[in-house]
């Protein structure tokens, strides 16, 4: 990750944690913000299960969002872009695949 990923990413989230969007306070989708919002959350206080649950909330609101036609083409890129975003942060983000190392 470079350092403009960096910034990009530190970007997105406010000083109290909540999700920033890109978007004009008109495109923004409170329910769509508030659950990125709490993966980000969870991903800061290592809540692993717990992100990995609000992942999968994000992607099915979003999908079924997009299949009813609800999003338009900015809310599309932006969240799409979040998505898959969180996606490739989080693949293997899991306490299952933790090793203990109790020495």
């Amino acid at each position: 990750m470079g350092f403009f990923d960096f910034l990009h990413k530190t970007q997105s989230i406010d000083e109290n944690g909540k999700f920033k969007s890109r978007l004009s306070s008109r495109d923004k989708i409170s329910e769509l913000d508030e659950i990125i919002s709490q993966i980000h959350m969870n991903l800061g206080n290592n809540y692993k299960d717990e992100a990995q649950r609000e992942l999968k909330k994000f992607m099915e609101s979003f999908q079924d969002m997009k299949e009813k036609g609800m999003l338009n083409e900015k809310q599309l890129l932006v969240y799409g872009e979040e998505l898959s975003e969180l996606k490739e942060r989080m693949q293997g983000f899991t306490h299952k695949d933790q090793k203990p190392y109790w020495h």
